[in-house]
């Protein structure tokens, strides 16, 4: 620890545990007993340089330091598959995230701007990697192990990544297009093991020094990347700048969690999903608080609730689907002491979910709602009357309505656009745009408005409800699945003569992906059970497995446009009403 303290011993002191050297203040407590409170200033004084790591983490680390921190508060509290455990301070986090840094600009050759993918499980090394990204201005892009061959490379090749981190599983994966990505200059392995071609992150990150100087970073810079599916395309890349997420996301830890300073969060969700970033790093961080973490590769109900109840785990984060699985165990047998705050994201939490859950633990279930382009937009905080089939109201400061095509705001009760008005000026938080898709871009704006792509409306209190997505994209288990891309994989297959890929609905997941199939005339007499099997390990194999169609419906025609399009409306539509 001799190199942290050193480096530790010139930082400035911070003088309130409110982030006062942070461009913002917050006057009043969050979300007192009448729902509301007041930020003022709140991302109008943006300094013209900011770095999450050094601006916020080593502050923290100084708190620490002087004893205005709980001295028995991790920063990061990791729970292996095993039982094995992990507790990092905001010091130690520092010295290893430092090391990381150096790493990544000495061995790996990166400088800053440069892109890097980084694709691991939950596991300590991901938040010590992304750190060091911050620490050394390196632009970090994480995805979901989950990926296959082929959306590896679609995101090498796009990204222009030049290099790639990722562990054991993952890395022949790799290896198998990696002759195709001429840009990768390095391959990093996080394993015990050696791997040819690759360099090996734990002995790099032993040899490293700990002393890093953090690059100098423009509160617009680019920080962070995030593949987002689309409707007619290969996933799109949502660009978000240091401040965007590392100051924008006060907005979640203060409007939503109203967190205390012992809190231990506890967001479940892939790590290459905005949604733990969310709750997992900037905006639990932020505040000096505990991320907590458990490192199964698969989600099990029995696990999460057994850890719930051993744990002090004091806010926990998850999706509908999650508290769903979670009703279907005998929720009798668990005891959550420590358990204050249940929050949702993702999709849609429907009144029965949140009857049922309460009724079983005495706990409220509050639903937030943000997207990949945006931090957290509306949301039902503590304190707050919960509506059944509402997401809350707009967070401050953002200006949430509900517009119609001319962009005038509907009254209380009348479906439309829900949008976030970003003129006269454009509020932080959101997306800097869609990287190297300036049309696809300026489709998101409409008049003085960015669309979310999602439909709703408002009630007289101004509570809105979530009513749908304008577009095709599926909402299935907190996971957005585009079209595009499992109509492209089934089309792969010598069966599908066309295929129509929409939403249907699941008491479970909410909803999941269905594939009308207009079959070619060598499959029409085939065992059609057989084939539906087929089909499904066929898209496993083309694409991301949570992707594959749950169901599968033979069909002879499909309905379209004068131009020849599919009206995925139409059939989405049709296989909604059979409910």
């Amino acid at each position: 620890m001799a190199g942290a303290a050193k480096l530790l011993s010139r930082l400035p002191v911070l003088k309130s545990v409110r982030m006062a050297a942070l461009p913002y203040r917050i006057t009043s407590q969050a979300c007192s007993g009448s729902a509301s409170f007041e930020l003022e200033h709140l991302f109008k004084e943006i300094p013209e340089h900011f770095n999450f790591a050094s601006d916020v983490l080593d502050k923290w680390t100084q708190k620490e330091k002087d004893g205005k921190r709980p001295s028995d508060l991790p920063a990061l509290w990791w729970v292996g598959e095993e039982g094995q455990e992990v507790r990092w301070s905001f010091e130690e986090l520092g010295l290893l995230s430092r090391k990381v840094a150096n790493v990544l600009s000495g061995a790996c050759n990166l400088h800053k701007g440069d892109r890097v993918i980084i694709i691991l499980p939950r596991v300590p090394e991901w938040w010590t990697i992304t750190v060091g990204c911050m620490r050394a201005g390196i632009v970090f892009m994480p995805a979901t192990v989950l990926l296959t061959a082929k959306d590896i490379l679609y995101r090498l090749q796009a990204s222009k990544a030049k290099c790639i981190i990722t562990n054991d599983t993952v890395a022949p994966l790799v290896d198998s297009v990696i002759s195709d990505c001429p840009l990768v200059k390095n391959r990093v392995l996080v394993s015990k093991k050696n791997r040819e071609g690759w360099l090996n992150f734990h002995d790099l990150l032993r040899a490293a020094s700990d002393s890093h100087q953090p690059v100098k970073t423009l509160s617009q810079d680019s920080m962070s990347i995030y593949f987002t599916s689309g409707t007619t395309g290969y996933p799109k890349m949502v660009e978000h700048s240091c401040a965007g997420h590392g100051i924008g996301l006060i907005v979640c830890s203060k409007y939503w969690m109203d967190a205390n300073p012992s809190d231990i969060v506890w967001g479940l969700s892939d790590t290459g999903w905005v949604k733990f970033a969310f709750g997992s790093l900037y905006a639990t961080w932020i505040q000096g608080l505990c991320v907590f973490a458990h490192g199964m590769l698969q989600f099990d109900p029995k696990t999460v609730l057994s850890c719930l109840a051993k744990y002090p785990v004091s806010i926990f984060c998850g999706t509908p689907t999650i508290f769903r699985m979670f009703l279907q165990h005998n929720l009798n047998s668990y005891k959550f002491k420590s358990l204050r705050t249940c929050m949702s994201g993702g999709e849609p939490t429907n009144p029965e979910l949140q009857e049922q859950w309460e009724a079983q633990t005495g706990l409220k279930i509050h639903e937030g709602y943000g997207q990949t382009e945006t931090t957290l937009l509306c949301a039902t905080g503590p304190g707050m009357k919960i509506k059944p089939g509402f997401i809350g109201k707009p967070c401050p400061p953002y200006d949430v309505q509900i517009i119609d095509e001319h962009c005038r705001p509907l009254p209380p009760g009348k479906e439309g656009d829900i949008a976030l008005k970003i003129k006269p000026s454009r509020p932080l938080g959101l997306f800097l745009g869609y990287v190297d898709d300036p049309e696809k871009t300026a489709s998101t704006i409409r008049g003085d408005f960015y669309l979310t792509g999602d439909r709703g409306m408002c009630d007289e209190d101004g509570y809105i409800q979530f009513l749908g997505r304008a577009d095709d994209i599926i909402l299935s288990a907190g996971y957005r699945i585009g079209p595009f891309e499992v109509e492209h994989a089934l089309m792969g297959h010598p069966a599908v003569e066309e295929s129509a890929v929409i939403s249907s609905p699941d008491p479970i997941r909410g909803e999941v992906v269905k594939a009308l199939i207009i079959l070619s005339a060598a499959y029409q007499s085939h065992d059609k059970q057989k084939l539906t099997a087929e089909l499904q390990e066929h898209v496993r194999k083309q694409t991301a497995p949570y992707k594959y169609p749950r169901k599968i419906e033979f069909v002879q025609q499909l309905p379209k446009t004068i131009s020849g399009k599919v009206q995925r409306k139409e059939l989405r539509k049709k296989e909604w009403a059979r409910v």
